[in-house]
This record gives structure tokens, C-alpha cells and sequence, in this order.
């Protein structure tokens, strides 16, 4: 058996740690520090889009001359112990740096995406990719469901307990895979022309924006949906804050067993998605569920088809190099929409992110159009791999 499933899992396993307080930080907030202020959640969230911006190109850096799992297994450990520190903390300040800390130290486990995907063979890129999507979706939908039943039915601090498991989870495979000598060696070269630097910079201006309309409006969400709904509940919330990622995985199943060719359009998605976003807008129940459905297809097909984009434009030797510039614009969009949340719901309500994450729809579509429409691209995979490249 590759190494490859254990990997996957490593990563599944953070996905839901990091999901877990996702929809819920202004209840957190509220219950253990007495905060409501927007701005301040919203500050928070954007600090800690930083910090991984931040601590990525280190850690990738560092495992060059250590090792990825040996890196993992150190980071996480260290992940681990400041989970339970944010577990008994009671100062706000306090509270922050040991968060702000542990967030550095669990960004490390993003340099599994190019570890794989430098050590798999090509024509498994776009099932790896497919794969790896539904993992951060379905990570989602744990993680949502795990954090709001913690809140929900213990003190807001279990949390970062339940985080800590994780850690020691991921610590258990790394280590594992280490002692057995079952770290994967890399896949043949192959020829390939020289990647185009201009091109992965325009593509990750598109991410960028891309980004910051998918996550612009999730951290008040959960908070929308008991006021529109009327219905209270952080279980009930997270489950329908999890619709998107469940949308995604019944998609993978769906191609998987339709075999379903490789998709490369991406206007019609974001323009679906677009829709998604004004339904969720309106405030009714109905057009709110609807509209998680329709946002959840784009952002499956959108995500997918922009990281496969990705990978055809690079070469396996600049894949981390590549991966990292990309992630570089990634995090920023979620940054900006971290930090613009809370000021957009304090000035103008809950239901302003969903429309301007809208307008930043647009404005991908727009530079796609412009900046990535013509970009050459490499075939990245063979016609009859699996379709989860969709």
C-alpha cells in the first residue's frame, strides 16, 4: 500500500482542526471573552490568514533540508501542546499569541499538496487534485458539525481540545510512516517545456480574487442563518454551513462512477456561483438552502479546475516553488476577506458580504477573461485517467 492514503488522511485530519471554529468565532468570542465587536473578530481572522501566509514559505524552506514528515511530525507536536495552552487560557491577549503561534505551527501540513503532487505520477495529477478538494470540502463538514456540537453542548475552550487529538492523530501517522521507511520517492521526469512565470502569477491573481469572494462571507455565516432562519442551534448552523462541502463530495462520487471526461470551463461555474451568493442574500430559508447547493457546485468545479490549471502550467521540479507563489495570492484573498468580514457586517450588516463576494465573482470572471483565457497549458494528465479533475 503508497503512502499516499496515509498522507491524504494527514491532511483530512488538520482540514477538520481547522474547521472546526470556523463558522462559529463570533459565538466563541462571545461565550469565552464576553467580544461581540465584528471588527475585532474579523481582525483576528485576518491575523491568522497572516500568519500562514507568513510561515508557509519557512516551513517549505526548512523541510528542504529536513525532510516533510520529520518537519510534520515536530510542527504538530508542537501544534498539539498549544492547542491545550488555548484550552485553559482565560486572557484575551494570552489567547491570541498562543493561537496566533499554534496557527504557525500547523500551517506546515500545507507542503503535503505539493509533496504529493511532485511524487505521484502525472496521470494521477487530476485524481489527486479532485481528491484533495473534496477532502478540504468534506473536512468542512466535520469540522462544522464537530466544532458546533462541542459549543453547542460543552464549554467553548473543548474545542481546542478536540483540535489537540487531531495533532497527536497526525503526529501517530507521521511517525508511522517514518519508522517504516514508507515516505514515497519521486516519479520519473518527464520532458516538459520551461513553466511560465507570468502565467502562474496572472493565474494566482485570479485565485486571488477567487478566494476572496469564497470565503468572504463564511464567518458570519452561521450567525445569518439563526437570524434569517429563526431557528437557533450551532448544530443546525454548521450543517447548513457544511452544505457547500457536502455538494462537493456527492460531485466526486458522481464523476468517479460516470468516469466523466476533464472540464476546463470556469466562466459558467463562477457565474453559478454568483447566483448562489445573491440567493443566500435574499434572507428566505428556501432561497438560502438553494443557494448553498448552487455555491457549493461552483466552488467544487472552480477550485478543482483552477489548481489543475495550475499544475499543467508548471513543471514537477518547480511544483512547491509554483504551489507557493499561488498560495501566496490564495491567502491574501482569504486575508483581506478575513479582515473585510467583520467591517462589512459592522458597517452595513450581515447580508453585505454575500453581495459584494458576488461582485468579486464577477471581477474573476473578468480577469479570467482577460489574463488566463489564451495562457498556454501542458497536458498534465492522460484522457482516460479518472474524472475527478472536474
Amino acid at each position: 500500500m503508497t503512502p499516499t492514503p496515509w498522507l491524504v488522511a494527514v491532511t483530512a485530519v488538520a482540514v477538520i482542526s481547522d474547521a472546526m471554529l470556523l463558522p462559529f468565532y463570533p459565538q466563541f468570542f462571545d461565550a469565552r471573552f464576553g467580544v461581540t465587536d465584528p471588527s475585532h473578530i474579523g481582525a483576528y481572522l485576518a491575523m491568522s490568514c497572516l500568519v500562514v501566509l507568513v510561515a508557509l514559505p519557512a516551513w517549505a524552506r526548512l523541510a528542504r533540508r529536513v525532510g516533510t514528515l520529520p518537519l510534520l511530525l515536530v510542527t504538530q507536536l508542537v501544534a498539539g501542546g498549544l492547542s491545550l495552552a488555548c484550552a485553559v487560557v482565560t486572557s484575551l491577549p494570552w489567547f491570541w499569541g498562543l493561537s496566533l503561534a499554534m496557527l504557525v505551527a500547523k500551517a506546515s501540513y500545507l507542503l503535503v499538496y505539493p509533496y504529493l503532487m511532485h511524487f505521484e505520477p502525472q496521470d494521477r495529477h487530476a485524481t489527486l487534485i479532485g481528491t484533495l478538494s473534496v477532502v478540504v470540502h468534506a473536512g468542512g463538514i466535520l469540522g462544522a458539525m464537530v466544532g458546533g456540537l462541542v459549543l453547542e453542548h460543552w464549554a467553548a475552550a473543548q474545542v481546542f481540545r478536540v483540535m489537540a487529538l487531531g495533532d497527536a492523530l497526525q503526529v501517530a501517522v507521521c511517525a508511522w510512516l517514518i519508522r517504516r521507511g514508507r515516505a514515497p520517492h519521486a516519479a520519473p521526469a518527464t520532458e516538459r517545456g520551461p513553466a511560465s512565470s507570468g502565467a502562474i502569477l496572472r493565474l494566482g491573481l485570479v485565485m486571488l480574487l477567487f478566494y476572496f469572494s469564497a470565503y468572504l462571507a463564511r464567518p458570519f455565516f452561521a450567525r445569518y442563518w439563526e437570524l434569517a432562519s429563526g431557528l437557533s442551534g450551532e448544530v443546525l448552523a454548521g450543517a447548513v454551513f457544511a452544505i457547500p462541502g457536502a455538494v462537493a463530495v456527492a460531485l466526486l462520487a458522481i464523476d468517479l462512477l460516470a468516469r466523466r471526461p476533464a472540464g476546463q470551463a470556469i466562466l459558467l461555474p463562477l457565474a453559478i456561483g454568483l447566483v448562489g451568493l445573491l440567493l443566500q442574500a435574499s434572507g428566505e430559508v428556501a432561497a438560502i438552502l438553494a443557494g448553498r447547493v448552487l455555491f457549493g457546485w461552483a466552488l467544487f468545479r472552480i477550485t478543482v479546475r483552477l489548481e489543475l490549471r495550475l499544475f499543467q502550467l508548471s513543471t514537477p521540479d518547480r511544483y512547491a516553488s509554483d504551489f507557493s507563489k499561488v498560495h501566496v495570492f490564495q491567502g491574501l484573498g482569504v486575508l483581506v476577506a478575513s479582515w473585510g468580514a467583520g467591517r462589512l457586517v459592522e458597517a452595513f450588516g450581515l447580508t453585505a458580504p454575500f453581495l459584494v463576494a458576488a461582485t468579486g465573482l464577477a471581477l474573476c470572471a473578468l480577469a479570467y477573461r482577460r489574463l488566463l483565457a489564451g495562457a498556454e497549458t501542458r497536458p498534465a494528465a492522460s484522457s482516460d485517467s479518472v474524472s475527478a479533475r472536474t
